[in-house]
């Protein structure tokens, strides 16, 4: 079984609006509203590729017993805490021809009973769990050492860890003795860790030499998006260029998620190295060709799967 964490999920929204006006009213054509929250993006596309999966975080009030409603109506097993806080919304606005302009809410303050709630939960939940994906934002009322603390308790059982944060909170646990055994950084991330500059035109053997970086020592996997260039990743002391075919992008937002479902369904089924890219990258192709975030077609699966090229990269020591 796969355990998806999301412990900052939201209602995800989404305006469409041909012309964006300023200071005016504004009337909206078209509106969808989904349980959300990146690792509830990861969830659905679990889900829809008919393996078992089970979400967890925190949800409280209206706006959470919304999310449940909409998990339950598409089958999403879950077992999330109950806190006093409402749920957050998260809004984007679509809008002149492409443009995206998102408001998100903080969310939630969470207690320090919730977070000792959550954990107790969280515990029960490893006992059934192969592989566990921890994504986006941790909520206020938290350390940012959380995700640390999440990846110790799974590794203590031998479970493996996926991470999909950034900021402070993947700083932390990336400095944890008990490091995940994934993390899916952008180059922009990347950055932000290493306090480097990159123009997001480097290439190969640039960033294979920052993902060498001592900060990531002990992770076996780290997977690099590089958008519609597919992905720079590396596996133990394997490295990789995976290229993807041009494809119709309606809507890109959850692709990332997307890909690190395949990543946790892919290892958590023992596939080998190539087999677990491909995976992850056509999941994160097949989401940018739906409208709705977190979606993919599982019936366009194996034609997409056989348009990607993985190839094992020679690099000299760092």
């Amino acid at each position: 079984m796969i355990l998806t964490v999301t412990m900052n999920p939201s209602i995800d929204m989404a305006y469409s609006i041909e012309d964006l006006k300023e200071n005016t009213v504004n009337r909206v054509s078209e509106v969808r509203k989904t349980a959300g929250g990146k690792g509830l993006n990861v969830s659905r596309v679990i889900k829809m590729m008919g393996r078992r999966i089970v979400a967890t975080g925190a949800l409280g009030g209206n706006f959470g017993a919304f999310i449940e409603e909409q998990l339950d109506k598409e089958k999403i097993n879950h077992a999330f805490i109950h806190i006093k806080q409402e749920t957050r919304n998260s809004i984007a606005i679509l809008h002149d021809g492409g443009k995206q302009t998102e408001i998100l809410e903080a969310g939630p303050v969470l207690t320090a009973q919730d977070v000792f709630r959550f954990l107790e939960n969280y515990k029960e939940l490893l006992s059934e769990a192969d592989v566990v994906t921890i994504s986006g934002s941790l909520p206020q009322g938290i350390e940012s050492d959380f995700y640390a603390k999440l990846s110790s308790l799974a590794k203590q059982k031998k479970i493996k860890v996926m991470l999909d944060s950034s900021g402070e909170s993947l700083k932390q646990t990336l400095l944890n003795k008990d490091k995940p055994y994934l993390i899916k950084p952008n180059q922009e991330e990347i950055s932000e860790l290493l306090n480097i500059k990159l123009n997001g035109k480097e290439n190969s053997e640039i960033l294979i030499k920052y993902m060498s970086n001592k900060i990531f020592q002990d992770v076996a996997w780290i997977v690099v998006s590089l958008g519609a260039a597919g992905a720079i990743a590396k596996h133990n002391n394997s490295f990789y260029r995976v290229k993807i075919t041009k494809i119709h992008v309606e809507n890109p937002v959850g692709s990332g998620d997307a890909t690190l479902a395949g990543l946790a369904i892919a290892i958590s089924e023992g596939k080998d190295d190539e087999e677990t890219l491909k995976t992850a990258m056509t999941l994160g192709m097949l989401n940018t060709m739906e409208k709705q975030t977190g979606c993919v077609n599982k019936k366009l699966f194996s034609k997409y799967f056989g348009k990607i090229s993985v190839t094992k990269l020679e690099v000299v020591n760092f």
